[in-house]
């Protein structure tokens, strides 16, 4: 559905730019795995995505929160290779900076492809990063899902089912 998508707004099917974020989201009683983000201060779990310049998903992965971005943006681009496998350029923030993180992304999918971090010019002052809005746009649109606002699932798994029917349903408006 992805490719359609693309298509009909004149982009090839599969895409050669993805921007990586994580998002911490709070886990109810109900919810059987859970880990603790101690950055954000939230209990629960953590949504890694990968999407276009138009904000299109093309990967996930649900860890529990205690997961670093790093780390869980590893699992997400090693569970996704054959999805990604025309990826050149990766645009992230701040959070996974450093050679190791670079050197994984090679790695993992191709010695080719560049990573780009996203910095901010200056200190506790609000600036929008050319870019990087779309995969903050990517994690609203995920929020107006009224099952999506806190973790209530008892596994990961559902949690991962519930984000992928949410951005069908969103992919189905597109078209």
């Amino acid at each position: 559905m992805v490719k359609k998508a693309r298509k009909k707004h004149n982009c090839k099917g599969k895409t050669s730019f993805i921007i990586i974020d994580a998002q911490s989201v709070k886990n109810t009683d109900t919810a059987k795995y859970k880990g603790y983000d101690a950055g954000k201060k939230v209990s629960g779990i953590k949504r890694h995505i990968a999407v276009d310049s138009q904000g299109l998903l093309h990967a996930i992965c649900i860890t529990t929160a205690n997961i670093t971005d790093r780390e869980g943006a590893t699992t997400l681009l090693r569970q996704n290779t054959k999805r990604l496998s025309r990826v050149k350029n990766v645009m992230v923030d701040g959070g996974y900076r450093g050679e190791a993180f670079a050197n994984s992304v090679k790695s993992i999918l191709d010695e080719t492809v560049t990573t780009e971090v996203a910095k901010r010019d200056e200190l506790h002052t609000f600036k929008v990063i050319p870019k990087r809005w779309v995969v903050e746009r990517s994690f609203a649109w995920l929020e107006k899902n009224r099952r999506l606002w806190k973790n209530c699932e008892r596994h990961l798994n559902t949690s991962l089912q519930f984000t992928n029917l949410a951005f069908m349903a969103l992919l189905l408006k597109r078209l």
